[in-house]
């Protein structure tokens, strides 16, 4: 059996990797801290300039849905201007476009926070009703722990794409999760670094967050870090030691560190949790095949298959199974349903071709899928060997008519 086990399927877990109740925004609003728009530039101006009584204010990004008309959309802007001096005027906010639908606001001059907040309510409450539309939120506020006045509008933005992973009518005020959503954003664009630094000032904020570090476990482990991507996730178990995500997420750094007994028991551990996770079903099968267990590895990799049917290597590693207990026919059958999802998975090619050498069947077919094997790794021993065998077959068989034709 071969040991390759090169796939993107195997890869540290967020809580975005297994959780589907939510739905992340289509473009995030803290994508623009990066390309830094003229609004954007513009509002920080203002903001910086601007003298503020008492050093205190919220500030409010507001997305108007984007299904709505385009007289609706036309209208948007003077609504928003004459909500916003309804409520406040030019000595106590000020606002900008971020485009023709989304708005930023800044006010101050508030008895209390509870009044502001009852006070960004109501303006949103009227803005919808005066444009019949969902209305979406992000607030925050300044002070907030040590962020200046020009983060407090990043965190602003980062609070309204937390607020797009529920309803088009969602209110969020800016917290730790904000931060969280925020550092998933950047590990997406493969910013690492920049992602770490949102997940560290996220747990300043709520330290016992288990997600934030994960996802800092998480970011430690990809960049290489295992170390420190250990320490943080044995920081989470030791807030709840049956949190699913960091318990694979051990068994999988173990798993990168060659110790296969330690990495079995984790995962084990995660199996008896939710026996019905991917990642762990067919991690475990896998390592449970290198540990030569396959009867052991072969329900969890019957639990992956059934769990992920797109997933290739469930297939694959089933097909190795059953050529290794010499049952070619059903080898067959599921390196087929591999290569059908990865045409250029070379050991399901392989094998493929092995299974019909060994029913003594369909040889040509057989030495087409062994070349193709090779076409993607021609240095691979025993992909050469098992072509060799079926070439010799094949040649045998070609002799042997060729002698019936003489006699």
């Amino acid at each position: 059996m071969t040991s390759k086990f090169s796939s993107k399927e195997i890869h540290f877990l967020k809580t975005d990797s297994a959780d589907s109740n939510f739905n992340p925004p289509e473009t995030y609003f803290s994508d623009l801290l990066w390309t830094k728009t003229v609004q954007i530039k513009a509002f920080e101006k203002r903001l910086s300039e601007t003298k503020i009584p008492g050093e205190k204010f919220f500030i409010a990004v507001i997305q108007i849905s984007s299904d709505v008309s385009d007289s609706i959309q036309k209208k948007a802007t003077n609504t928003f201007e004459a909500t916003f001096n309804s409520f406040l005027n030019n000595k106590r906010g000020l606002w900008e476009n971020l485009d023709k639908t989304s708005f930023v606001l800044a006010f101050w001059d508030y008895d209390s926070e509870k009044k502001a907040s009852q006070l960004i309510v109501a303006l949103k409450n009227k803005i919808s009703t005066a444009l019949k539309a969902d209305i979406l939120m992000g607030v925050a506020k300044f002070p907030c722990h040590d962020f200046s006045k020009s983060q407090t509008f990043s965190n602003a933005l980062k609070a309204i794409d937390h607020a797009a992973f529920f309803t088009p009518a969602t209110l969020t005020h800016f917290n730790a999760t904000s931060l969280n959503i925020s550092g998933d954003r950047l590990y997406q664009l493969n910013k690492s670094d920049m992602a770490i630094i949102e997940y560290e000032k996220g747990l300043e904020i709520d330290s016992n967050d288990i997600n934030l570090i994960n996802s800092l476990g998480v970011c430690f482990g990809v960049m290489g870090n295992l170390d420190k991507a250990k320490l943080e996730f044995k920081k989470a178990m030791a807030i709840n030691p049956n949190e699913l995500l960091v318990i694979y997420n051990i068994g999988l750094l173990y798993q990168i560190e060659g110790d296969l007994d330690k990495a079995i028991i984790y995962l084990r551990k995660a199996h008896g949790i939710d026996p019905c996770l991917f990642e762990v079903e067919l991690l475990l099968g896998h390592l449970l095949i290198k540990k030569e267990l396959l009867d052991q590895a072969m329900p969890h990799l019957e639990t992956a298959g059934r769990i992920n049917p797109k997933s290739g290597l469930a297939f694959r590693m089933k097909g190795e199974i059953y050529l290794d207990k010499n049952l070619p026919e059903k080898a067959g059958k599921e390196f087929n349903k591999a290569i059908k999802l990865n045409p250029s998975d070379a050991v399901s090619l392989s094998g493929y071709a092995k299974s019909l050498e060994l029913q003594e069947k369909n040889l040509n077919i057989a030495l087409t899928f062994a070349k193709n094997s090779i076409t993607f790794e021609p240095d691979n021993k025993l992909f050469k060997e098992r072509l060799k065998i079926i070439q010799g077959k094949i040649e045998g068989t070609t002799s042997h008519k060729e002698k019936n034709k003489i006699a």
